[in-house]
């Protein structure tokens, strides 16, 4: 399919041919698989509740083109050691054969993943002394020890940023208990009122960007990193219907990496702002996380829900400006 595209989102255009405005107007869907919807996505799915995937997913310049990504439910952005990003891929409704650069986990991870539950978590190593942190934790972890026919390396890049991951092969591995897709706060529907209008957005890390174009014509917003087009390694543009902002508090870790650079932690709890960008303008919004175990609210700064695009969300964890 050309462009990246979700094959719901053709159903979607499809569908407004035929609905009633005023129908379409008063839909909305959120919670835990309503109306046969992800709970991730707010699209239609065989199954709303299937088992929930995270995988780290590497990000530095000589990692990309990324494959399997465009079909993730949703693509957290998050600051890593010098300034660099990663990325945790959520992945339910729809498993692609292959998933990758695979890299490692981080301690923060760990608090960002709780609103799934217990969710499996496929990775490909972590420092010495958070290993002790990860396997006290009740994400079900599954590095390349635990399911080692999961994982492949591609001879034809160099390591670290050559090791792909089958995720119907690692969820078989899993065992019993992985949580399946439920609510984390999301809700899908119209778009607010107000707002302002936004065709581009660029998010600063120290050492790292990334921005968003809104395109009329894909009826996303295309991705970009470090100023250049982010694309598959099938060469279609990576895009999303929705991009959320989270500005959230990037503090020191307890742990450093093998070049003795402190890893920098993310905090998804607590509140702060945010903005919500979709159909090609931006929302100032709030978001509220009061604890590790519970979802994610963005609201408007009157307390309504800001409901998102149906497809794939990209959320920033933005350091606060």
């Amino acid at each position: 399919m050309g462009s990246g595209q979700r094959p719901g989102r053709i159903a979607r255009a499809l569908v407004s041919l035929v609905v009633p405005a005023a129908v379409l107007a008063g839909c909305q869907t959120g919670g835990e698989g309503e109306e046969g919807r992800s709970p991730f996505t707010g699209e239609s799915v065989a199954d709303p509740s299937a088992p929930v995937l995270a995988v780290k997913v590497d990000n530095v310049p000589a990692a990309r083109p990324p494959t399997g990504l465009e079909r993730a439910d949703i693509v957290y952005v998050e600051q890593v050691e010098a300034g660099l990003t990663r990325l945790v891929a959520v992945y339910s409704s729809d498993l692609p054969p292959s998933v990758g650069p695979v890299r490692s986990a981080r301690e923060s991870d760990l608090e960002l993943l709780r609103q799934f539950g217990e969710p499996a978590l496929a990775y490909s190593g972590a420092q010495s002394k958070l290993i002790p942190v990860l396997e006290d934790s009740p994400v079900h972890l599954l590095p390349p020890g635990e399911a080692p026919g999961a994982y492949s390396r591609d001879p034809g890049r160099s390591a670290p940023h050559n090791m792909y991951l089958d995720p119907g092969a690692v969820l078989e591995a899993a065992p019993d208990g992985v949580s399946g897709a439920a609510d984390i706060g999301f809700r899908f529907g119209v778009a607010p009122e107000g707002g302002r209008a936004d065709t581009e957005e660029t998010v600063r890390f120290p050492n790292a960007t990334v921005s968003f174009a809104w395109s009329d014509e894909d009826d996303r917003w295309l991705v970009s990193m470090d100023g250049r087009a982010a694309t598959t390694s099938d060469g279609d543009r990576l895009g999303a219907p929705t991009v959320v902002v989270q500005r959230v508090t990037v503090r020191d870790s307890r742990f450093r990496d093998s070049g003795d650079n402190v890893t920098p932690y993310s905090e998804t709890t607590g509140s702060g702002r945010a903005t919500v960008l979709r159909g090609g303008r931006a929302y100032e919004a709030r978001w509220s996380r009061p604890s590790a175990e519970g979802g994610t609210e963005f609201t408007t700064p009157q307390g309504d829900p800001v409901d998102f695009a149906q497809g794939q969300v990209w959320v920033v964890l933005a350091p606060k400006s």
